[in-house]
């Protein structure tokens, strides 16, 4: 679809697949919970800002911001590249090694969900204000 094409709904489908591949990452932690030696994963936090860079495909890092005014002070501006890259899960190791915590794996997993959710009704309500405007209705 066209719209697939637009950032705004290009940054959402990242997050949406960003949410999917952590959701993944912990429930395998939780099947590994009792493990011997299991260490425990997660995905990387990415922040807006991190996806939009993505998106305009900046890679540098840092960059020049834009200039509107002659007088304003130059400086650089700080651009990670987005990576989705797995990190230890802190937490206390259990006497055989394994650092999964169930109960914390869990709240990340309904936070995981919850954001999912949210991100997925704005999706829809930009795709369905897209329609609308250009007269094909929000069906």
């Amino acid at each position: 679809m066209i719209f697939n094409n637009l950032p705004i709904l290009s940054v959402m489908a990242k997050k949406l697949s960003w949410l999917s591949q952590r959701t993944e990452v912990l429930a395998q932690n939780v099947a590994n919970a009792d493990t011997p030696g299991f260490k425990a994963r997660d995905l990387r936090q990415v922040t807006f800002g991190q996806l939009v860079a993505k998106e305009r495909g900046l890679t540098a890092t840092t960059r020049a911001p834009r200039v509107t005014n002659a007088a304003h002070m130059k400086g650089t501006i700080a651009v990670r590249q987005f990576r989705e890259e797995k990190v230890a899960d802190p937490g206390n190791a259990s006497f055989d090694g394994n650092t999964v915590s169930t109960e914390q794996q869990l709240l990340k997993l309904g936070e995981t969900q919850a954001t999912h959710q949210m991100t997925l009704n704005l999706y829809r309500k930009h795709l369905s204000m897209m329609r609308t405007a250009i007269g094909r209705g929000a069906g």
